[in-house]
């Protein structure tokens, strides 16, 4: 008995697979083409098989999988969203939820890093499709929204006010448009429009400021969902009162004191419409919490995911923003830093990846007007990506509460 050689074997295979493949284009150039490789095998033996010309592309060059006229392959967007030149030449163009990234992290008070965050989000976001079944949402994404990637906001690094100038007139510009989609219903909206909305990539937390402006102008003061383990609502002259600012010299707003800024200006719901989530970090005095009050805040603590569970925690979130316009901004440092060291202010203690995910599963039936994820600097990751990876996930979740709600009275 002769036995056959694994050469031959793997040959057979590939002969095979050849013929297979042949017998979906009949009468195709690359039948005949895969036909002959196949027989001058059988003729010659294994030995003798052209590797070359069995992979290699048929003689009329000929591919059944064309490159479209206006797709863009091997380009990173979030999710494979679809690229889109917003504010240039597809500026006409319509869609339902823009992604944009805001490479800003100028304002930042420990580790800096995360103007690199939205293109390491988009780069964890690979494995995932805005056409892929979210099972726990029972949701795909693109049968609801109109997802596109308009690519990073330009924003300047020398000059802070210029670069969240930039931000605020971005973000302005993408929400002013009316949405690809309209729904039955009265929108939301002031001017009773549908209008696009906006997931933006970080960014230091200092972004969330401009993008609080815009989103108000369009709905008015939004109750904010905060997840993080600082409560960023700092008055900035407790920032400068031992610092190396003039009396009277204006103290730059940063990543820990723009929401003192937003209730300011009075872009948060009022009688404390809004809620921190995952807070645990160290503070000064009691007297940061009698200002976070004043301000508007409620505050979840990390450790009452321990005491009441995540069904308790979506509840105390539910009663506090009520029926309003929500708006989601997420520090990826609310992620224990087990499951996501990189970022500019680690605390340990944090919320579970799995955690974030029942939370955000909970808030479905919330008007979701806009959301970000900020604090990715992916240079502080390990080398398996997993903050990135654990960030565009958390990002695609958002955009699944986004798909399952429209904005109607």
């Amino acid at each position: 008995m002769v036995v056959p050689s694994r050469l031959t074997t793997v040959a057979g295979t590939l002969a095979a697979a050849t013929l297979s493949m042949a017998a979906q284009a009949p009468g195709s150039s690359y039948q005949q083409h895969a036909s002959q490789v196949v027989a001058n095998s059988a003729q010659h033996g294994p030995h003798d098989l052209n590797f070359t010309a069995l992979f290699g592309a048929p003689p009329d060059k000929s591919h059944r999988d064309a490159w479209g006229p206006v797709s863009f392959p091997g380009l990173t967007t979030f999710a494979g969203a679809q690229p889109l030149r917003c504010f240039g030449a597809d500026a006409e163009t319509l869609y339902d939820v823009a992604v944009v990234g805001a490479p800003f992290d100028t304002a930042t008070s420990y580790r800096p890093g995360a103007r690199f965050g939205p293109n390491g989000i988009r780069q964890g976001s690979r494995r995932l499709g805005l056409g892929t079944l979210n099972v726990p949402e029972d949701i795909l994404i693109s049968d609801n929204l109109d997802v596109v990637d308009c690519g990073d906001v330009p924003m300047v690094f020398m000059d802070n006010k210029v670069a969240l100038r930039q931000l605020e007139l971005a973000n302005a510009a993408l929400l002013s448009r009316e949405s690809l989609r309209s729904y039955p219903g009265e929108s939301i909206a002031k001017d009773g429009k549908f209008h696009p909305r906006v997931l933006t990539l970080g960014g230091d937390h200092t972004i969330t400021l401009p993008l609080l402006r815009g989103v108000a102008s369009i709905y008015g003061p939004v109750s904010v969902i905060h997840f993080d383990s600082h409560l960023d609502t700092r008055r900035p002259n407790a920032i400068g009162r031992n610092g190396p600012w003039l009396p009277g010299e204006e103290v730059p707003v940063t990543h820990g004191s723009y929401f003192y800024y937003a209730h300011k200006e009075g872009l948060l719901a009022p009688d404390h419409g809004n809620i921190h989530v995952g807070i645990r970090s160290p503070i000064d005095s009691w007297e940061v919490y009698e200002d976070d009050y004043e301000f508007g805040w409620v505050i979840s603590h990390a450790e009452d995911l321990e005491d009441m569970g995540w069904k308790g925690v979506v509840q105390r979130i539910r009663d506090v923003v009520g029926d309003n316009p929500v708006y989601i901004t997420l520090d990826i440092d609310v992620i224990d830093p087990g499951m996501a060291p990189a970022t500019g202010t680690p605390e340990i203690g944090g919320i579970t990846t799995r955690e974030i995910k029942k939370i955000l599963k909970g808030l479905a039936g919330l008007k979701v007007v806009g959301a970000d994820v900020v604090e990715v600097a992916p240079g502080y990751d390990t080398q398996d990506e997993k903050t990135q990876i654990v960030a565009a996930n958390i990002g695609w979740e958002m955009l699944a509460l986004m798909a399952k709600t429209p904005l109607t009275k």
